[in-house]
């Protein structure tokens, strides 16, 4: 069944950050629908043929190279280049369904100003033990400091207008940035809405992120913003 554009709907954005996932690409891409604006897929200075497949799967795509490394700044670079209202951040891997963009769209008609992904509304989702830990660690941390009361912040499934986002002049290149986001957006004053996402876990190849290392500097992050 075809995914219904909300109603009223402004411009939309779809950006997804990419490093070698061109056997991923496929579950990606042609889910999207036909309806969204924009599609920009940042490339991280890919090695393999990201790009290429890219193209032959949306001839539209806007491919973008990012200026550093990490999935904070090609997510800022994305940004960047967007020419709508409201931007929807999407992972390559195969993980997040393009299906579900109506319910990341419809609360930022309804006066929301960030609508987040969350894996762990009512549920628990199917991921190594020490991911879920790690989450709810990072999670727990950031309510505690901050007065939030989030689920997951360490999703990859968000939508935000696009001057929203560069309201909150976001410093961190990596992963850690989505947590920035959270944090400043709380610390703005922005109202944020969660939204169940379900996770369908990377689909092709292994993560390039090392998850305890990554873990340990998104923890101090989340410290640093609040000391």
């Amino acid at each position: 069944m075809p995914v219904k554009k909300p109603e009223n709907c402004p411009p939309i954005t779809v950006l997804i950050c990419a490093l070698n996932e061109e056997e991923n690409l496929q579950y990606v891409l042609p889910k999207i629908p036909d309806w969204v604006d924009e599609v920009i897929l940042v490339d991280g200075h890919s090695t393999d043929n990201t790009i290429e497949t890219a193209k032959k799967l949306n001839p539209a795509i806007k491919i973008v190279k990012q200026s550093k490394t990490g999935k904070g700044n090609a997510i800022k670079c994305g940004f960047n280049d967007a020419k709508c209202e409201i931007v929807i951040t999407i992972d390559a891997d195969g993980s997040t369904d393009p299906c579900d963009l109506p319910q990341y769209i419809e609360p930022l008609l309804n006066g929301f100003d960030l609508v987040k992904g969350t894996r762990f509304l009512n549920t628990s989702p199917i991921m190594p033990l020490h991911h879920k830990f790690g989450n709810w660690v990072l999670t727990k941390t950031t309510n505690l400091l901050f007065g939030t009361s989030y689920t997951d912040v360490c999703s990859g499934y968000n939508a935000i207008r696009k001057t929203s986002f560069l309201n909150l002049n976001l410093c961190y290149d990596g992963f850690e940035m989505e947590q920035e986001m959270l944090i400043k957006a709380k610390k703005r004053g922005l109202r944020v809405a969660e939204v169940r996402q379900i996770d369908n876990g990377r689909i092709a190849n292994v993560s390039k992120v090392s998850a305890f290392r990554q873990g340990f500097f998104d923890f101090w992050v989340i410290i640093k913003e609040r000391f």
